[in-house]
């Protein structure tokens, strides 16, 4: 049986939380300690200094908690002079919108016109990237990650999410390469070796995807997505019962993500087909 077969749900490279980015933030540099930290104030209050490290944490918390307020704190703050750090905040809030194509586009002209480190403009690129598949765009993903790469070259994070643009246009083979560069420079992400089981799965290669997971598991017992994918493969080989237990332990370890909703649906399936 061949691994694409679609009347089983898949979870195939599931997102990052697109609020973080995996760099340090462009404005933290001189913030204060979590146990220091002064309460931030908005930057719309005109006449007071802005400490611009306070403020972009404030900002991006504003962002992600409530957008339509984050976004206008970011233009508050843009014309006080917040820089790319404002704008970055906007971009932020623009996803919290849902506007993807506004807020990737601007991450991408950050990171163009940014005089920043290689690492942090890559960051920005790296978030567009995941900012893109979001809006079902696979293809200015790959460029944006392609990009950020050129910056970072063989970035464990970036193959990886370049890898999950490239699955979504079912470029699997190309999606195995950069998984296993990916694992060359960190060859103890259970979440990487999932994604590559995964994607050995679309390539009938159920030997090795189920070597990839067996490892996953050993390296983190408790994650889901791993489980989710095990669970796949034994159904697909035709372990029933052994594909619903891995199913059960998705829902055991993590009832409300993504991989659960997923289970759920594979183990309904199951249950339909057996009546």
């Amino acid at each position: 049986m061949r691994g694409g077969d679609f009347r089983i749900q898949t979870c195939l490279f599931p997102l990052a939380l697109l609020g973080a980015f995996w760099f340090t933030p462009i404005m933290a540099k001189d913030s204060p300690s979590p146990a220091k930290e002064t309460p931030a104030t908005p930057a719309a209050k005109a006449g007071e200094a802005i400490d611009d490290a306070v403020q972009y944490k404030h900002c991006v918390a504003l962002a992600r908690q409530n957008p339509t307020e984050g976004w206008e704190e970011s233009l508050a703050w843009a014309s006080l002079g917040g820089g790319e750090a404002a704008r970055h905040c906007g971009a932020i809030a623009l996803i919290g919108l849902r506007q993807y194509d506004e807020a990737a586009t601007r991450l991408e002209e950050m990171a163009k016109e940014s005089h920043a480190s290689a690492v942090l403009r890559a960051g920005m690129l790296a978030q567009a990237g995941q900012t893109w598949l979001v809006a079902k765009n696979p293809e200015r993903a790959y460029a944006a990650q392609s990009a950020a790469l050129q910056l970072v070259p063989d970035a464990p994070d970036l193959l990886v999410d370049r890898a999950e643009s490239l699955a979504e246009a079912k470029n699997y083979k190309e999606a195995l390469s950069d998984l296993d560069k990916a694992l060359v420079g960190a060859p103890n992400r259970a979440d990487a070796l999932t994604f590559r089981a995964s994607a050995k799965r679309f390539l009938d290669d159920p030997k090795g995807a189920a070597a990839d997971i067996a490892k996953a598991l050993s390296l983190d017992p408790l994650y889901q997505d791993a489980w989710l994918e095990s669970g796949i493969l034994k159904r697909l080989g035709g372990d029933d019962n052994g594909a619903r237990q891995d199913w059960r332990k998705v829902l055991e370890i993590a009832p409300t993500s993504a991989a659960a909703d997923a289970a759920r649906r594979n183990i309904e399936l199951m249950d339909l087909k057996d009546r």
